[in-house]
């Protein structure tokens, strides 16, 4: 016979497991945590149809696609404010692994 006392609802909070995050979004939240952000187009019907990472310098990334984007964006690792452009979050910011600057010598280190 089944009983409701022999269960136990289990709520498993996932933002302090680290995901398995692939090499392209990997670099489109290195670009977004030194200050870039994702600047996007939509159609008529308001669907994107682009998805453009810009660094802080300027430069366009182009590992950032539109399937780069909705994934990050299903995993809330990047999310927008008042219609401006998205950024990474903190569960994006935690998530992300240590990487080196390029722009740093050797001798800085």
């Amino acid at each position: 016979m089944f009983r409701w006392s022999e269960f136990a609802i289990v709520c498993l909070d996932l933002s302090d497991i680290p995901l398995n995050i692939p090499k392209p979004q990997q670099r489109t939240l290195h670009a977004l945590a030194q200050g870039g952000h994702i600047e996007l187009e939509r159609d008529e019907k308001g669907r994107v149809t682009s998805a453009e990472c810009v660094t802080r310098d300027g430069w366009r990334l182009t590992d950032c696609t539109v399937g780069v984007f909705q994934s990050l964006k299903r995993k809330r690792l990047i999310a927008s404010q008042d219609g401006g452009p998205y950024r990474i979050t903190r569960l994006g910011l935690s998530n992300l692994r240590a990487q080196l600057d390029n722009r740093v010598g050797a001798k800085a280190w």
